[in-house]
């Protein structure tokens, strides 16, 4: 097959999941596709090298949580940043998705950054424990550890009482 003929098959493939992960790690669909798209840039980048990894997808995955994660550091500093400036100011935001939604992305978003990742990895995008682990860059003891006590805690906190309604909200 040709290699702009896989790279667009690969993307086609990838952008759903890429968007829904994002959605539940971030609590936002908008940000979702921005980073989803800005993850599939980097894929579109570097695909001679992508295509021969053993995990092309796990990478796209990887990529799209790290910028997630830069997008919100720069989103807290320029929080921050207006709030010395405005001295309290507060703003509000409205969502359109509906209200079972939003509590799913938010309780998701409200975890701890490696318990978060865990739980979208292995219950979003059914990834094994094995190549959640790869993905990670951890041992597999530490996805079971980390996934558990994100259940734990969506279950405490937010009353869910099925991960599986999580999932589907997304």
């Amino acid at each position: 097959m040709d290699e702009s003929l896989e790279l667009a098959a690969f993307c086609r493939r990838e952008h759903g999941r890429l968007v829904g992960m994002l959605s539940l790690y971030c609590g936002d669909a908008d940000v979702a596709s921005e980073l989803a798209q800005d993850a599939l840039a980097s894929v579109c980048r570097d695909w001679r090298k992508v295509s021969r990894m053993d995990a092309p997808g796990a990478w796209a995955h990887r990529v799209a949580i790290n910028l997630a994660n830069s997008h919100y550091r720069r989103k807290a500093a320029e929080r921050r940043a207006r709030q010395r400036a405005e001295s309290g100011a507060v703003s509000s935001y409205n969502d359109p998705d509906g209200a079972a939604r939003v509590a799913v992305r938010r309780a998701v978003a409200g975890l701890p950054r490696r318990q978060r990742t865990a739980l979208v990895l292995r219950y979003y995008l059914d990834l094994s424990v094995r190549d959640t682990a790869s993905v990670m860059d951890c041992p597999e003891g530490t996805v079971k550890t980390l996934t558990h006590k994100a259940i734990a805690s969506l279950r405490r906190d937010a009353g869910l009482v099925e991960l599986s309604e999580a999932v589907d909200v997304a």
